[in-house]
């Protein structure tokens, strides 16, 4: 317990220097990260091949993983020095105070923090007393209040009393401070060696948790908008200092990364925290559990399931395993940067909440020329990501090479609960409904950020349901901040014709293989919209009055353009026409698409 004078003496704004330094430090990491990333491990990816080309990728690997584990640590230390300085001087603030009103009054602070105090002459002496000094301590069962009313009538007993209370108080406060800090401090340590391991990571993760538990009175989480606008979490995060933004980023990473309406950079740093956290403890628990047994066992009764993979899986064995192939294909997706060109990834979403979700851009879309999203349907999720990633790395390609004067970026967006079967779910349209105003919310962040409706082409690609889930959201009253929607093999988009949705029927464009069953099959299901109108096909009537239409249907009015694949899942083919057009409307290049 410091004493009250080592409180009054004490210089904390040392600690806030110290903090700065770490700060330097934590910044100064990320950055180096990013140009292992960006400048020497992409360009290594392009030109060098073979055992030369492993090498040195997996030594530039271990040095980002360096860096990514430095700029969290540091950024903690720095937070936590911050917010000690901070908590003392308030503390502080108060014993000097205390002891100001004692000088005020000629009272005498004395060294054990009692208070000397000329007795009252102001009135008569009660019987008994006698003119002096009289010394007030801290502790009092009642304290006396100021007044002429108590201690026999002398009224600087009760000022005394109170003053050597707050004293008290200010210096047990300081002591609580320092002793909380002290165990959060000395836990922000590392182990000695140049590897950063998936327990170093874990245990990042855990001192991430203690030092929100032991700052929050400074900086709370809930001094992040939750549930604000675009527009209110820009405006919120422009009004902050620098400083109190990276102490945010340190310490919510999960919240800041998951903020529309900031700048790209600042989530996809915020969410690589979160990722390579969660990607080690994942990764942890799946080695826990062994390897993942046979599904089935052949036994003198026949085929059965197999005992030991019913415990495997009861154990969370199918869910970790899916996750951790989930997080592997957007780590992979990290280490292509530069291959073929592919321009840096960025990080804007993830979690492991519901179907686990993930949000990855092909590029920084705040400055690109041309804007993506890419919104899958049935059965995507964290798990399925693979696909789903490389899909939009090759419409970056295809867009790439239709128009390399100008700036493209495609993002897979896995940032909503999709359907995960045919049947029943696939059928339901509340799916969609309650995806489309995070899809919304994620345009208008990009649209805030990038500066304006005119400074950016966005095109958003709906397959399958993701096509329903674009319709909820472009049809929704308000603004939906797209110029074009593209769909591929829409089982219906909620709406009759396609000049219902937003952008306006020019620039609705769909694509349907000949032998894709899933527009006739959302017929079915009605998730297609309804209208008073004739069907035709090829120009030929042959139905009329109130009819159901989805996207692939002449009367539903959008530009059909030419698919040269068959199946539910092949638009994205290499070099394919269905490739190609979808490059065509992402680049605005409206005249370069192929019509059957």
């Amino acid at each position: 317990m410091p004493t009250w004078q080592q409180l009054r003496d004490a210089r904390f704004a040392e600690y806030e220097e110290a903090a700065d330094g770490w700060g330097k430090v934590s910044n100064r990491a990320d950055a180096a990260r990013i140009r292992v990333d960006q400048e020497m491990s992409a360009p290594i990816r392009a030109t060098q091949k073979g055992e030369a080309q492993t090498s040195a990728e997996r030594d530039l690997t271990r040095l980002g993983r360096n860096y990514q584990y430095l700029h969290g640590e540091c950024g903690l230390v720095r937070v936590t020095l911050n917010s000690l300085a901070a908590e003392l001087t308030a503390a502080q603030k108060k014993l000097k105070q205390a002891l100001d009103d004692a000088a005020d009054l000629r009272f005498t602070v004395r060294e054990d923090g009692s208070v000397e105090y000329p007795k009252s002459t102001g009135l008569p002496l009660s019987p008994g007393t006698s003119a002096g000094t009289g010394a007030a301590r801290p502790g009092a069962l009642v304290p006396l209040l100021p007044g002429a009313g108590e201690a026999n009538g002398d009224p600087n007993r009760g000022k005394a009393e109170d003053i050597a209370e707050r004293i008290s108080q200010a210096v047990t406060s300081a002591g609580e401070i320092d002793n909380r800090y002290a165990k959060v401090l000395r836990e922000l340590t590392a182990p000695d060696g140049l590897a950063v391991t998936d327990d170093m990571l874990m245990d990042e993760a855990h001192d991430t948790g203690d030092v929100q538990k032991t700052v929050g009175s400074r900086l709370g989480k809930d001094g992040i908008p939750q549930g604000e606008s675009p527009a209110d979490n820009k405006k919120w995060w422009d009004g902050l200092t620098q400083e109190q933004r990276e102490e945010y980023q340190t310490l919510y990473p999960a919240e800041i990364g998951a903020l529309d309406g900031i700048p790209s950079a600042v989530r996809d740093s915020s969410n690589r925290i979160v990722f390579d956290e969660t990607h080690a403890q994942v990764r942890s628990q799946v080695d826990a559990l062994g390897p993942e047994p046979t599904k089935t066992v052949v036994t003198a009764a026949g085929v059965i399931r197999n005992p030991a993979w019913t415990v495997w899986d009861a154990m969370g064995g199918t869910r970790l395993r899916g996750q951790l192939d989930g997080m592997n294909a957007v780590q992979g997706r990290f280490d292509r940067t530069g291959t073929d060109g592919l321009p840096p990834a960025y990080l804007l979403g993830f979690d492991l909440k519901g179907n686990g979700h993930a949000i990855v851009a092909n590029g920084n879309p705040d400055t690109a020329d041309n804007t993506v999203v890419y919104v899958p349907g049935t059965t995507s999720k964290l798990a399925g990501a693979k696909g789903d990633i490389q899909r939009m790395q090759d419409v970056w390609d295809a867009s790439h090479q239709l128009s390399p004067a100008r700036t493209t970026s495609t993002i897979t967006w896995i940032g909503y609960d999709a359907p995960q079967n045919i049947a029943p779910e696939a059928m339901e349209k509340h799916w969609a409904y309650e995806g489309a105003p995070r899809l919304n919310n994620f345009l208008d962040g990009l649209q805030t950020v990038q500066g304006g409706p005119e400074t950016s082409h966005t095109t958003v690609i709906g397959h399958s349901y993701g096509s329903t889930t674009v319709g909820a959201a472009s049809k929704a009253p308000g603004h939906f901040a797209a110029d074009d929607i593209v769909v591929a093999g829409s089982p219906g988009m909620l709406v009759g014709d396609a000049s219902d949705l937003d952008v306006g029927k020019d620039h609705v464009w769909s694509e349907a293989a000949h032998d894709d069953p899933v527009p006739l099959g959302g017929k079915i299901a009605h998730l297609g919209g309804y209208k008073w109108g004739v069907q035709t096909f090829h120009g030929l009537p042959y139905d009329a009055g109130y009819i159901q239409t989805v996207p692939s249907d002449e009367a539903f009015g959008a530009h059909r353009m030419a698919v040269d694949t068959s199946g539910h899942s092949g638009y994205w083919n290499k070099d394919s026409s269905s490739l190609w057009n979808q490059a065509a409307v992402a680049t605005g290049r409206y005249n370069q698409v192929v019509y059957p």
